[in-house]
């Protein structure tokens, strides 16, 4: 049963006032099972436009769309009563044009009960995050790596290794986190300058490939339960294997089915007399 409107339901807000504290917990949620399954444990759930990669087998983020973002999002309302629900913004919808950013993350909000929008950008967003959270719409920044933006970055690569680099950081951390984001993404980046850059800010970092010093971790769910036996990222730790344990079953259940072992008796219906 979804929870919209739960006043148990953590917002961003709330979110914000954990800049500090006890962790903030995140994971990746693009379905109703995996809400129900995960909305207990973490304090935020974001349904990410890596749903593209993870669900549909595309190459990066760039392909999906916003309708893709909107459908999941209402999934994953269906199945949380505790978590805060962020649905990302997916590349395109809000890069335009402030005003643009707007009516897509009206759009987001208004068709899935979600809490609020992520978008990616340092900088150069700024003044559209600040037009947003004026205008009553929380959002969840994002800095660092940032794979919407792939194709021009050169592929996935961590970055803070030069002084360009750092200097970008520096000057995005302090302009997202005072542009009125609740809280800060901060992906793929040298410790040193995660570290750096979650003392410098008023607002919680969320780290990803980031600094155990980040007030919060996100990760993908199926990179952390081990549903891909593919490449792993370095800043990802593996807590389940799952993706072998869904092989092995799916080997027994065709052993069963190939020697008539399955369906047993128990299995079938008899006529009522």
């Amino acid at each position: 049963m979804s929870a919209v409107g739960s006043a148990k339901r953590l917002t961003p807000t709330r979110i914000r006032m954990m800049k500090g504290g006890t962790p903030i917990v995140c994971l990746t949620a693009y379905t109703t099972p995996m809400a129900r399954l995960l909305d207990e444990h973490c304090d935020l759930l974001l349904v990410g436009d890596s749903l593209g990669m993870v669900l549909y087998g595309m190459e990066s983020t760039v392909a999906v769309t916003l309708d893709m973002m909107i459908a999941h999002g209402k999934a994953v309302m269906r199945g949380v009563a505790r978590s805060c629900v962020v649905v990302d913004m997916p590349f395109g919808s809000y890069q335009e044009s402030k005003e643009l950013a707007y009516r897509n993350a009206v759009r987001i909000l208004q068709e899935t009960g979600c809490d609020a929008v992520k978008l990616e950008g340092g900088e150069e967003m700024a003044e559209t995050i600040s037009f947003l959270t004026a205008r009553g719409i929380p959002v969840l920044g994002h800095i660092g790596l940032m794979p919407q933006q792939v194709h021009t970055a050169g592929g996935y690569r961590s970055v803070g290794h030069s002084e360009t680099e750092i200097a970008k950081i520096r000057r995005d951390a302090d302009a997202i986190g005072n542009s009125g984001a609740f809280a800060v993404v901060i992906e793929g980046t040298v410790e040193t300058f995660a570290r750096e850059a979650t003392t410098a800010i008023p607002v919680p970092t969320i780290g990803i490939g980031a600094s155990a010093a980040c007030d919060g971790q996100v990760l993908v769910s199926d990179d952390m339960l081990g549903l891909f036996n593919d490449f792993t990222p370095r800043f990802v730790k593996r807590y389940d294997e799952l993706g072998k344990r869904v092989g092995a079953a799916a080997a027994a259940y065709a052993g069963e089915v190939r020697s008539r072992a399955f369906p047993a008796e128990k299995h079938t219906f008899k006529r009522r007399s």
